[in-house]
């Protein structure tokens, strides 16, 4: 079977502001099977923050399966009749046949009605580098200067990615910057400790580059499309117990 796997994130808004993942789908869309289950990251955010079990998901150590894509995850996509899906998809970078365990690979399955995102699991070759494709976070939070820098970024444009160890929010977070130095935003918090471990390990194979820009009416958070490659070597991506099932 081929299975892509996707991770569930939760952020507090409440209390911490913190994110967590909590739950992980394994998608086989040539065979319509979906799996659906919960993690360790779900145990803890309900011990630390009161995380609430999704109304589609209500138990915690259940192996939730499917032959159609579950609701709370398809709701996250673009119906397939929209007169607009082109031009979603074309901000996505993704071609017009693109499936929608693909779509949400890269559109985070954003919704401004709550608090959940959607990520692909990190991926290394046997060389041990990667690639991802995020959307920048953040930048509309950064100083004025940034603000205006923001404003005359281009397609292809090469960036740094740095590491910020006293953010305060988050404490580690990793920081997007342009060549020229101004700090336009971060990478998703619930990327940065695996993101972290390649520029820790091997900082001199770290790139990342721009790859489009949607203006307006394109969402906040969809507006600047970034490709990163990196290398780890002896690090599992999304290893941690926080990405770890519940049930096996």
């Amino acid at each position: 079977m081929s299975v892509k796997t996707l991770f569930l994130a939760w952020q507090d808004k409440e209390w911490s502001r913190q994110w967590f993942p909590v739950g992980r789908l394994d998608a086989d869309v040539e065979q319509s099977h979906y799996r659906f289950r919960y993690t360790a990251g779900a145990k803890r955010a309900e011990r630390e923050t009161g995380f609430p079990p999704l109304p589609d998901f209500p138990q915690l150590a259940e192996d939730y399966r499917s032959s159609e894509l579950f609701p709370l995850f398809r709701n996250r996509v673009i119906a397939p009749g929209r007169p607009d899906r082109l031009d979603y998809l074309r901000n996505l970078g993704l071609p017009e046949d693109a499936d929608p365990i693909e779509i949400l690979s890269v559109n985070g399955g954003f919704r401004v009605t709550d608090n959940y995102e959607v990520f692909p699991k990190l991926e290394k070759d046997i060389e041990g580098r990667f690639t991802c494709r995020i959307f920048l976070h953040g930048w509309q939070h950064v100083n004025e200067a940034a603000q205006e820098r923001y404003g005359r970024l281009e397609p292809g444009e090469e960036l740094y990615v740095t590491l910020e160890l006293a953010n305060p929010a988050t404490r580690l977070a990793v920081q997007i910057q342009t060549k020229d130095y101004y700090m336009i935003g971060w990478a998703p918090r619930y990327l940065v400790d695996d993101l972290a471990m390649a520029m820790v390990k091997g900082p001199s194979d770290y790139t990342a580059k721009i790859v489009r820009i949607n203006p307006q009416p394109a969402p906040l958070k969809q507006r600047v499309l970034i490709e990163m490659h990196g290398y780890w070597d002896k690090h599992e991506p999304m290893s941690s117990q926080d990405f770890q099932p519940l049930v096996d």
